[in-house]
């Protein structure tokens, strides 16, 4: 049996997964099933149960394979429980739900400045914020009987071990509640009076307690747990305040540029730029588009990798994809996406235009951000073997590197609990040079954006 293992509970907005790791951060053995919404009962809402059920069972199956020591949530942001001594009081939203405009109208009246917050105004229920307004106001003998507001990782590590607590990159992750800057409660949660709900304050690493109700793991410590993100930032943080700034692009259902060093006097609110706080604390300039969502819409239902030819050939005809491809979020929100040229013809096809469109989005957003030194591509684009050295292409200036650890997200999380044990893991890319005129192709791409 392994020793001093560790488990990472990694709740994105599509799938949810559960990795058993080693001491030295090797994948063991990991789990996946997908991130149901039902759309019973009030609202849309997370199948917390299922997830339970499937949490619990894997566990087990993962105690007769290691003696494990931590179990360490990561989840998706935008999200979070409000919690009585015995549970949910009402269903966990879904940040996707379309809410009331007039809602959205009372809620501009209360929501705290940008220059406060950092946290730009999002459609849906991407500010939490405005889900937690929405609750308060249509479910309010509900609200009234929480005990605690937990952010979504603080929530499953509530349930596995009994103590609450909040943390920051959770709370500092476009939510209008935290000003990042100050380092303390926005504005709307003293207008509200909702800062008594907030447990006290936890680093992402700390030790909240042991694992309840869990006899085959009787030395398993629960973490207070990270925003998926921002785990995936850990291996870069750096401590040292005289550091060469550096920039990661963390890909999955969202893409999200984070900017070390970068002036967060560049934000912009309207073009869902916004600043990140990372486990220690320090706001980080970031950019996003939904881009593991894009790539899925463009590359069709039977996605098939393309070749070098494939991506050459769609630049040389000028077939461009015109954001944007997902309802929530991004700089180009509300536009309808659009392909112009002569359309793709095979599968092969497909999956060229969507990486070609990711890395034109993601240079859009890193030119935003005035993104400097080594940009690490972090995530599920690793997997794409032409997506680093087609935006190497777009970006002469960057060194563009692939972390060899596909799963940034997991490596975080693990990190939280052998805090400084891991290196960087990366390869630089050598830039696509077999396609001729990417930089036309992007002056085009970017020409057509003003005229829309």
């Amino acid at each position: 049996m392994i020793i001093d293992a560790t488990v990472v509970l990694d709740i994105g907005k599509t799938n949810a997964k559960l990795t058993l790791l080693d001491a030295a951060g090797a994948i063991l053995t990991e789990r996946r099933r997908p991130n149901l919404i039902l759309n019973t009962g009030p609202y849309p809402h997370h199948d917390t149960e299922r997830l339970w059920e499937w949490l619990q069972s894997t566990l087990a199956t993962f105690s007769r394979l290691a003696h494990i020591t931590a179990i360490v949530p990561v989840t998706h942001g935008a999200t979070a429980a409000l919690v009585d001594d015995k549970g949910l009081v009402l269903p966990i939203l879904d940040y996707e739900s379309a809410l009331p405009q007039t809602l959205a109208a009372e809620y501009e009246t209360l929501r705290p400045a940008f220059a406060d917050s950092l946290s730009p105004q999002l459609p849906c229920g991407l500010n939490l914020g405005l889900q937690l307004y929405w609750l308060a106001t249509t479910y309010p003998a509900e609200f009234a009987r929480a005990r605690h507001i937990l952010t979504y990782p603080q929530y499953w590590a509530w349930r596995l071990s009994g103590v609450a607590a909040s943390e920051v990159t959770s709370l500092g992750c476009h939510t209008d509640l935290w000003q990042p800057q100050q380092g303390t409660f926005s504005s709307l949660v003293h207008r509200m009076e909702w800062a008594q709900l907030f447990p006290p304050l936890q680093p992402a690493w700390a030790a909240l307690g042991p694992l309840l109700s869990h006899d085959a793991l009787p030395d398993c410590q629960v973490l207070c747990g990270i925003h998926d993100s921002n785990a995936s930032l850990l291996r870069y943080l750096d401590t040292d305040a005289h550091a060469l700034p550096r920039t990661v692009l963390s890909t999955g259902t969202w893409a999200i540029a984070a900017a070390f060093g970068a002036s967060l006097s560049r934000l912009d609110e309207t073009a869902d730029m916004l600043a990140n706080v990372n486990a220690l604390g320090q706001p980080v300039a970031c950019m996003r588009f939904m881009g593991g969502r894009e790539f899925s819409v463009l590359a069709g239902t039977s996605p098939q990798v393309c070749e070098v030819a494939d991506i050459a050939r769609l630049v040389e005809q000028g077939t461009l994809a015109l954001p944007c491809f997902a309802e929530s979020g991004g700089p180009f929100v509300g536009q309808a996406g659009r392909i112009v040229g002569p359309a793709p013809q095979t599968a092969q096809e497909h999956y060229a235009l969507a990486t070609l469109y990711c890395a034109l989005m993601s240079d859009y957003c890193l030119d935003a951000l005035d993104a400097q030194g080594t940009l690490t591509v972090e995530g599920s684009f690793t997997d794409n073997p032409h997506f680093a050295s087609v935006l190497a292409a777009l970006r002469p200036r960057q060194d563009v590197a692939v972390s060899k650890d596909a799963s940034g997200t997991t490596c975080g999380g693990w990190m939280l609990h052998r805090w400084g044990a891991v290196p960087v893991m990366e390869a630089t890319v050598a830039p696509m040079m077999d396609v001729d005129d990417l930089t036309a192709y992007r002056a085009r791409w970017r020409a057509l954006l003003q005229v829309g």
